[in-house]
């Protein structure tokens, strides 16, 4: 993250502080060329292709899992994720302050996540 160059590296940096925040056993690395954290397996890497949003991946690591065809019961009561397949979603956050209105919906959907790896 020291050397990343990103028009939203403070939102990013805020997404990640939430991240590591939700559970102390979360490490981080850069994964697929992104920022990404681990725990069990990668679980969620962030998507530094949009230059006007913050965008992480949720997935359950690199090798198929069962959750692939069963799915995932992870409760969105706010809506953060668009489920790319059974197994994967994707969070789309705004500036600091919507990701920090946010901070308590992100974090459950972590720790939800966290149950399924």
């Amino acid at each position: 993250m020291v050397e990343l160059e990103h028009p939203l590296k403070a939102e990013l940096l805020l997404v990640r502080e939430i991240i590591l925040g939700s559970d102390a056993r979360i490490a981080e690395g850069i994964k697929w060329k992104a920022p990404s954290f681990f725990y069990i397996d990668w679980f969620a890497t962030f998507n530094l292709r949009s230059a006007d949003k913050v965008q992480v991946i949720l997935h359950t690591g690199a090798k198929v899992k069962a959750a692939a065809t069963e799915g995932l019961n992870i409760k969105d009561p706010d809506g953060l994720l668009k489920w790319l397949a059974k197994d994967r979603c994707m969070m789309t956050l705004g500036n600091a302050s919507d990701i920090e209105s946010k901070r308590e919906a992100i974090t459950s959907v972590v720790r939800q996540w966290l149950t399924h790896m």
